[in-house]
């Protein structure tokens, strides 16, 4: 699907676009063609309108930054990876590339991030004052920054609420709070994987700023007002990089603490076990010893040889018992 945007005023207006005008029609001075997963006769109207050439699925792609950041023909072409679903249990991440010749602007991608939706209906509104490709490019970069800073806020504070729940679990049971624990692990690298991708996307954006803030226009006065525009993005972009990688370092000190909490609740049933181990030791010998099947043995003639073996057996249970509650093991 393309769209195609024209200056009306202080708004973009969307015009049809019809593939097959040879000169493009309406849409051949649009500054702005929105595609979402293009097909070839989109793309070929695109590049017959700008005389260049779309990135594909498999460019978009690439990581190396030859591959998402160059100039060609006298256009730049910059992609970054943005998130979409980032409001459900498992966000993923799409590229998206911006191509800007002449101040006019192609962008391409194979999902539709909320960000971009949206912006699609800010640009169209009286007022907008996207009067540029360059514009309308700032605009959606601050878009999905505005978004990323969002996901950011709301992993927040999920996370001081898996720290509440994981420092103050209540559950008696240790089953019962080791299940707890082992659901709150699940959460907790849900909430880093999210976090990874936001990271991943912040960094792009700020490869791409700092790729464009290198061309140069030939409007001076332009170019001061965006690149000033461009540098506020950049802080917003470098400032919500670093606050990520504080709530990854906090993810991980809770990951800690849970696996921590884990194996103290395994330790201590391991510890009952040993102790009942050690306690059922010595009336087993007890019993052991006036279990042998020895003639000579002058407790088996004695009248209280039974009670004798039986209270023996509990004082040998109950001495290390006491012995162990005293020293606080239990």
């Amino acid at each position: 699907m393309i769209k195609a945007y024209i200056k009306d005023g202080d708004r973009l207006v969307a015009v049809d676009v019809d593939l097959d005008a040879p000169d493009g029609g309406a849409a051949a001075n649009a500054i702005w063609y929105s595609m979402a997963t293009p097909s070839k006769a989109e793309d070929a109207f695109v590049e017959r309108c700008l005389g260049i050439d779309v990135p594909t699925r498999a460019e978009m792609d690439d990581i190396e930054p030859s591959a998402r950041l160059y100039n060609e023909d006298g256009a730049e072409f910059m992609t970054i990876t943005a998130l979409y679903y980032s409001d459900a249990d498992e966000p993923s991440k799409t590229p998206i590339s911006f191509v800007l010749r002449n101040n006019q602007l192609v962008t391409v991608r194979y999902a539709d991030p909320k960000p971009v939706i949206a912006f699609e209906r800010l640009a169209t509104r009286a007022g907008a004052r996207f009067h540029s490709g360059e514009k309308v490019m700032l605009g959606l970069i601050e878009a999905i920054i505005d978004r990323l800073a969002q996901l950011l806020e709301t992993t927040g504070d999920e996370i001081d609420q898996i720290s509440r729940e994981v420092f103050g679990n209540k559950a008696k049971k240790p089953t019962r709070k080791a299940r707890d624990l082992e659901s709150l692990i699940e959460r907790i690298g849900k909430k880093g994987d999210n976090l990874t991708l936001a990271r991943e996307s912040l960094v792009s954006i700020g490869r791409l700023s700092t790729f464009h803030q290198t061309i140069e226009d030939s409007d001076a006065k332009l170019t001061r007002e965006l690149r000033q525009e461009l540098k506020v993005l950049q802080r917003d972009a470098a400032a919500l990089s670093d606050h990520a990688a504080f709530l990854s370092g906090k993810i991980n000190f809770l990951l800690d603490a849970t696996l921590g909490l884990i194996n103290l609740e395994q330790n201590q049933i391991i510890k009952i076990f040993s102790v009942a181990a050690v306690v059922f030791l010595p009336p087993t010998l007890v019993a052991s010893i006036y279990g042998m099947n020895f003639r000579v043995m002058p407790e088996l003639d004695w009248t209280f040889g039974y009670p004798f073996a039986i209270f023996l057996m509990i004082l040998s249970a109950a001495m290390p018992y006491l012995f162990f509650k005293r020293r606080g093991w239990l």
